[in-house]
């Protein structure tokens, strides 16, 4: 029965091993990166940033220059303009390397573009940023980013030949990513006015959904990546938008814990993700 659903809901794989492979992939190492985050092994950027090795206390200030002088970090800002604008890029080439495209792939290509360039935009002109990032988070995240982008516009180019799904999704996915790129920027932006300049103080966020949930931003975040294998449906895409899920639900986690051991008055019924749920 669930299988009969699925093989109406998404394309067949195409005759890839590579990317059958990398569907696979995508789902276990986010997954597996999203049960990390909640055990406290935290992937190395934001405010968690050697979160359990309190490295920002001023004792350590010392380790942190000599980290820096050794190449092991970068400044925040650089590190996330790494992590995001390879996958703009190669959402961007897709269109020379393939100019000629049906509906869905044209507009597969262009939210996968549009998401990786808001991310951009908000790195060099909305996010305020104080710390470092780990070189090796860095690559890592950004690896996966820019391969997504090249896999998933790629899976859509060798499903032009194949025969639509029994059942269309893309027109539920075009809203959706809508209502998923705004809302995750509406939130950003958010928390980009907690800080005044020059202030590297943490404050909890409260306007939006912020007064139900800690991480609305990410909640927006899965719906756009939702929406995207929506209007793919594809298996890859589903497979990897399933592992963010879980990345990001131990994510939220981790950053729910973090705002508790910083502010004791950190709202009990404020959730991490899910409103009054989760």
């Amino acid at each position: 029965m669930v299988l009969s659903v699925l093989l109406n809901l998404i394309y067949p794989p195409p005759p890839s091993v590579v990317i059958t492979a990398m569907s696979v992939v995508s789902f276990l190492s986010l997954s597996h990166a999203g049960w990390m985050e909640i055990r406290g092994k935290n992937m190395q950027y934001s405010k968690m940033k050697d979160a359990q090795k309190n490295i920002i206390d001023d004792d350590t200030k010392k380790k942190k220059r000599n980290t820096k002088k050794k190449g092991k970090v970068v400044p925040s800002k650089v590190g996330m303009t790494v992590l995001y604008a390879p996958a703009f890029l190669v959402g961007l080439s897709s269109f020379i390397l393939f100019p000629l495209g049906d509906f869905r792939f044209n507009l597969l290509r262009s939210a996968v573009t549009a998401h990786f360039f808001k991310r951009v935009f908000e790195v060099l002109f909305v996010h305020k940023f104080s710390g470092w990032m780990d070189v090796e988070t860095m690559t890592t995240i950004s690896l996966s980013y820019s391969s997504f982008s090249a896999i998933a516009i790629y899976n859509q180019h060798l499903t032009q030949s194949l025969p639509e799904p029994a059942i269309d999704l893309k027109y539920i996915g075009i809203p959706m990513f809508l209502v998923g790129i705004c809302g995750n920027f509406y939130h950003h932006y958010l928390l980009s006015k907690l800080r005044t300049k020059g202030d590297k103080q943490y404050k909890i966020p409260q306007s939006g959904l912020f007064s139900l949930v800690i991480c609305p931003h990410y909640l927006f975040e899965i719906l756009g990546f939702f929406a995207i294998s929506c209007i793919s449906q594809t298996l890859y895409a589903f497979s990897f938008t399933m592992g963010s899920i879980f990345y990001l639900m131990g994510r939220s986690y981790a950053t729910r814990k973090w705002y508790e051991s910083k502010f004791e008055d950190f709202p009990k019924d404020v959730k991490a993700l899910i409103p009054y749920i989760f």
